[in-house]
């Protein structure tokens, strides 16, 4: 790249016309003569901040993505003597905006992390700054789902494999920042979640294999050999896809509610199936489907099975708050063939196939819904700093500042008990866990959508008007205001985690304790 010219700032200023429009942004110079009239605000704003330092009208109307995105073919120069103060992200980055990290990566001290925690959480933000937010913007806002290159790549890299969690799927793998698959733990896989929490594109967000993340389990711990050997490599490949199928019109949290049927068929070789599902997440574009059946009468009537696309299965888009991204979708199911040998674990035993990974599901979302409320809280902070309102940055009103204090304290509050229940995770087995954590992990679901909502509420009432527009610098509230409220109905209701969590703590009640 040739040296950049310097110019003075008389210089700039005496291209202030519509015939020779430069201005400066942060130390830099240039030249929007050519693209004054394709400026989506008009050429008038353009001519009020030509020949100047428009570094202050930038970015309180621009997010630094634009410069990032245009910059570089409009720079001519940059001013004599003027080094730039705001510094470019770039992938991997880790921000330096308090609180927009957890603390390991804000420099304080951590007994959860340790040096590989911090090689594989660099090198996940790095592969998904390149390879999947591109993308995700303009799919969020078409409806576009990640197309099979994309979930080749994320194969590839074994992310899909790490979302997975720990487990023999890992091995023989390479991981992402040289993680060897023996040293992966729950906090690796939190990270790996935190990180597609960061995208910003929520619908778009669960399109990169949410379904997976809920839908394989089934398969990886109840699957036959045989299919588990071909379906897993499938997925993990991101050749193949596949999603969770459970809720019905009729049946959400209530699953013994399912009406969905599987009968043998006379040959006793197949499952021939019949029924509906609905709000299924990834359904529209998916090869597989973990499905909850009756095969008999009561709660020890449900069943298991893994459908594969076929004859008699068709999907429908459903409209939700959600960009169409996301892949939510209606099924219908008429005479579908299953074979027998799809079967999830054992016939009528199917609400503990479905209950073995429910736990994990809540944490999960958790997870990704928490980073989610990070990413707003650093939006808030940063548009405090720079917009400008009565001559003054916003943030020295007191009231955003004490905006911001709540936002903060309740945001580090659930993901530091989050923390808390990952390292839980790490050190019980799985039976010890399932007895112990299903209650803290569904009051740690009920507080974190509860603060979401209360994150979304006080980020609408900084942003004004932005937060409400789909494009610019409220992009990131308005998306998160308008869809947190799905982590607050999927993997169990508020109101269902409120009285589980509590129910649970009932079993442990000691008998003795009184006033």
């Amino acid at each position: 790249m040739a040296p950049q010219q310097e110019y003075t700032i008389d210089q700039v200023a005496s291209h202030n016309n519509e015939e020779s429009l430069w201005i400066i942004v942060d130390g830099r110079v240039y030249d929007l003569t050519n693209f004054a009239d394709l400026h989506p605000g008009g050429l008038t704003v353009l001519l009020e901040v030509a020949g100047k330092d428009a570094t202050q009208e930038f970015y309180g109307l621009h997010r630094q993505s634009v410069l990032a995105k245009f910059g570089p073919k409009y720079e001519i120069g940059t001013i004599k003597g003027v080094k730039p103060k705001i510094v470019l992200q770039k992938p991997g980055d880790i921000s330096k905006v308090p609180y927009a990290e957890s603390s390991a990566w804000q420099g304080f001290y951590s007994p959860y992390y340790n040096e590989s925690h911090f090689r594989f959480r660099a090198a996940v933000r790095e592969f998904i700054q390149k390879e999947i937010i591109p993308d995700a913007v303009v799919n969020e806002e078409s409806g576009t789902i990640a197309d099979q290159e994309l979930f080749e790549k994320m194969g590839s890299f074994n992310l899909l494999a790490c979302r997975m969690g720990p487990g023999p799927h890992l091995h023989g793998r390479t991981l992402p920042g040289g993680v060897k698959p023996e040293e992966f733990d729950y906090f690796h896989e939190l990270i790996a979640h935190e990180e597609i929490g960061t995208l910003g594109a929520p619908g778009f967000q669960d399109s990169v294999a949410t379904g997976m993340v809920i839908g394989l389990p089934p398969v990886l711990h109840f699957a036959t050999k045989n299919v588990k050997e071909k379906v897993v490599n499938q997925v993990l490949s991101g050749k193949k896809r596949i999603c969770l199928a459970i809720t019905e019109a009729t049946a959400g949290s209530d699953v013994a509610a399912i009406r969905t049927t599987a009968k043998k068929s006379p040959c006793g070789k197949y499952y021939i199936v019949n029924g509906t599902k609905k709000w299924i997440t990834n359904g529209t574009f998916c090869d597989y489907f973990s499905t909850a059946v009756r095969t008999g009468d009561g709660p020890g009537g449900i069943s298991m099975l893994l459908i594969e696309r076929s004859e008699g299965l068709e999907t429908k888009a459903i409209k939700t708050s959600y960009s169409a991204a996301a892949g939510t979708a209606y099924i219908t199911f008429e005479n579908v063939k299953v074979p027998v040998e799809n079967l999830l674990g054992k016939e009528g035993q199917g609400f503990q196939v479905i209950m073995y990974n429910f736990n994990h599901e809540r944490w999960f979302i958790v997870a990704t819904v928490t980073r989610s409320i990070r990413l707003v809280v650093e939006e808030c902070f940063k548009w405090a700093q720079q917009r400008l309102v009565f001559g003054k940055p916003l943030i020295e009103q007191p009231v955003i500042r004490a905006k911001l204090a709540h936002m903060i304290s309740e945001t580090e509050a659930v993901h530091n008990w989050l923390e808390n229940l990952t390292y839980q995770m790490t050190k019980m087995s799985y039976n010890e866990a399932s007895i112990k954590l299903g209650g803290p992990i569904a009051l740690l679901k009920l507080r974190c959508t509860r603060v979401a909502h209360n994150v979304s509420d006080e980020s609408c009432q900084i942003f004004g008007g932005r937060a409400i527009t789909k494009t610019g610098m409220g992009r990131i509230v308005e998306g998160f205001q308008r869809t947190y409220k799905f982590a607050a109905i999927l993997g169990g209701s508020e109101e269902i985690m409120a009285d589980l969590g509590v129910r649970q703590a009932m079993k442990f009640y000691p008998k003795t304790a009184k006033l």
